[in-house]
């Protein structure tokens, strides 16, 4: 096929792509799955080649990042369960004082974030919320929006969530270098919302009456509460103890940056190189973390074997969709990777004379924009200029940077296409309008801040 043609497939499968999703509102994993077929045939494929291409794409992915996902989730919820993520708000509120409760919810919003899925993270805390702002006698949005704003940073900035961590695979960024440059690009963007969202706040919101009637329902002391447990049926606990909870959220990304710095110190051909490269993978830093959070937030305070099994295994249901989406995006990327369209794409990009960072968070913010899921941003783009990248001999920080680029694209432009906005409209009770004006514009001054962090980092990384 001549470069024109498969450049022409490549633009006619994006474009089905937002259609479907846009118009017929089809799940991204049939989007994705039909998009590359389509793509294949239209790109001059033989047919023989299009299912092999499928299932390694699938697999080359999924090899990465499936257990990841699933074993982020199952922290996630044992936190989520056992009241932690209400301990957490609620000491450092009362570690930072009333008036520091932004800022103080802010990081806990960012902590939350690391184990926590961005949906779940918003309906977890939004009670919590309408307490703080019932005892404050003060607007919710001061609270809500940089809160959720963090958790949002972090959920696309971040592995072990899905679109940080399927970026990686796929362009073969070492996710402990994303953990590295990630944790403080993401303090800083998330800081730099609070500040925002400070000033965003100084006005007065019109409030949902549902909503204003929560905040009203709320005594004092109500979000003290941990989060009602009973349909586990788990036994009455105290809340855990807030370092529990601190350490149990940080100690996977130590051991990640750990076995990172120690194979970076070490010589390759040293023995302890490989025991350096074992603890610090995700994969056993997450699976050491599960089994630590199973035992102190679960059999230590009185949970029985069964149930901590049947709280960790409830976590998996809600992540399937989000690993086969990813996986699809990594169908979707080997597909333009076999069929050449990849290189021809990546022979296009070079004449705009752009920087592949810039082209990373160019691509990335406008996927987002367009089609409203970070995760598909995420995996369309690196699977765009995956081609690209591999032929530009990156360094490993480098790879790092350009990952954490499409992450800062993927946090842009969160509007009426994407299922957060309404998520974090509904539930602070404001109108479409005050989110267009804070929630988006946020989101979009943040994913910018933190590309322009990458961009600050890439000349000492070169």
């Amino acid at each position: 096929m001549t470069p024109m043609v498969l450049l022409a497939s490549a633009i006619a499968g994006i474009v089905l792509m937002l259609v479907l999703i846009i118009r017929f509102k089809l799940h991204p994993i049939l989007t994705l799955l039909i998009v590359s077929m389509f793509v294949a045939l239209f790109a001059g494929m033989p047919a023989a080649k299009i299912v092999p291409a499928i299932e390694a794409g699938m697999g080359k992915t999924l090899g990465h990042i499936a257990v990841i996902i699933a074993l982020g989730a199952m922290i996630g919820k044992i936190v989520e369960i056992s009241g932690g993520a209400h301990v957490l708000a609620r000491d450092l509120i009362a570690r930072f004082g009333d008036r520091r409760a932004p800022l103080a919810l802010t990081l806990a919003g960012f902590l939350i974030g690391i184990p926590v899925f961005f949906e779940v993270g918003v309906i977890m805390v939004m009670p919590l919320l309408y307490g703080v702002s019932n005892v404050s006698r003060r607007s919710l949005m001061i609270f809500a929006l940089p809160m959720c704003a963090a958790m949002l940073t972090v959920h696309s900035f971040l592995p072990p969530h899905p679109g940080p961590a399927a970026a990686a695979a796929q362009i073969g960024a070492n996710m402990g270098r994303i953990v590295a440059f990630g944790v403080p690009i993401t303090l800083m963007v998330c800081g730099a919302g609070a500040l925002i969202a400070q000033r965003m706040t100084r006005r007065e919101f019109t409030y949902a009456p549902d909503i204003r009637a929560a905040i009203s329902a709320c005594e004092d002391g109500t979000f003290d509460a941990a989060p009602d447990v009973s349909a586990h049926a788990l036994p009455s606990a105290d809340p855990p103890g807030f370092w529990l909870i601190v350490g149990l959220i940080l100690l996977p990304i130590a051991l990640i940056m750990l076995g990172t710095t120690v194979s970076l110190i070490l010589s390759p051909g040293s023995s302890y190189t490989g025991t350096a490269h074992l603890i610090g993978s995700p994969v056993t830093a997450l699976l050491l973390d599960t089994l630590l959070a199973g035992y102190t937030l679960g059999l230590r305070r009185g949970w029985s074997f069964e149930q901590v099994s049947t709280v960790i295994g409830s976590a998996v249901p809600g992540v399937a969709m989000v690993i086969l989406i990813a996986g699809c995006g990594g169908v979707f990327g080997n597909i333009l990777v076999e069929s050449g369209i990849g290189h021809v794409i990546s022979g296009i990009l070079r004449t705009t004379g752009l920087p592949a960072l810039v082209l990373a968070f160019i691509l990335s913010m406008i996927l987002r924009a367009v089609q409203g899921s970070t995760t598909v941003a995420l995996v369309t783009t690196a699977g765009i200029l995956g081609p690209m990248i591999s032929e530009m001999h990156a360094n490993p920080n480098q790879l790092a940077l350009l990952a954490l680029a499409m992450g800062g694209g993927g946090l842009s432009v969160s509007h009426v296409n994407d299922a957060g906005f309404w998520i974090f409209t509904k539930l602070s009770g404001i109108d479409v309008a005050d989110g267009l004006r804070t929630w988006t514009v946020l989101t979009t001054t943040l994913g910018v801040l933190g590309f322009l962090a990458t961009c600050l980092l890439w000349p000492f990384v070169s």
